[in-house]
């Protein structure tokens, strides 16, 4: 409450390599834009978009937007990292959006922050307005899925920003009884940190929102 947000699209055209390497270049003039509107902090809310090219992108992306802005910046991709970390989440399964390709990025990123990729359920919708559309218990159907081909997992990520997850999170996490970190979710969980807000407990949203 009383954290504004304001927001500058990519208008990324699609969720694959070709759709993400179409707007990459654009990210640090969206961040000096921002900057210009009175931002005190900065995300990228975009997970594929900032783990596609590895951890190491990741970073020099988010030091790009630091340097160029002289304001905190961070990524979706850095705050699902820090939502796992903070849940003592490392070995997971995987419940996303995405084509083939991109899951094997995830999973590649993962590993080389430390985390294992134990399996992987998907969508394979490329889509952006696709995302929206599905619905609740398709979510909760495929975070059900991803655990059940990896039931030694410490928990799930669900992943992809365009997934509506709030409502099928705490679904999950009541079926399974092991914490769901989110794209969406996680990455304003994160931004919030970030701009010295001060996280404030959501109750009935997962356990994620629960952590200061």
């Amino acid at each position: 409450p009383g954290l504004p947000f304001i927001a500058s699209g990519l208008g990324l055209g699609s969720v694959t390599p070709d759709g993400y390497d179409a707007v990459i270049e654009s990210v640090v003039d969206h961040a000096r834009r921002l900057q210009q509107q009175g931002a005190s902090a900065i995300s990228l809310m975009g997970t594929s978009l900032s783990f596609y090219r590895g951890a190491a992108f990741n970073t020099a992306l988010t030091e790009a937007m630091r340097e160029a802005t002289g304001l905190p910046c961070t990524t979706m991709s850095s705050a699902v990292l820090n939502g796992l970390r903070a849940l003592g989440l490392r070995r997971v399964a995987l419940a996303t959006a995405y084509i083939d390709d991109v899951n094997e990025r995830l999973a590649a990123f993962l590993g080389e922050e430390g985390f294992v990729a134990t399996g992987c359920r998907s969508l394979g919708i490329t889509g952006v307005e696709a995302m929206a559309r599905v619905g609740t218990d398709t979510l909760v159907d495929l975070c059900l899925r991803a655990f059940e081909a990896a039931p030694d997992s410490d928990g799930i990520l669900l992943s992809c920003g365009g997934l509506l997850t709030l409502d099928a999170i705490p679904e999950v996490e009541r079926r399974l009884g092991v914490p769901v970190v989110s794209s969406s979710p996680a990455g304003f969980w994160d931004a919030v940190r970030l701009a010295g807000g001060g996280v404030q407990a959501a109750p009935g949203y997962g356990r994620l929102f629960g952590v200061s």
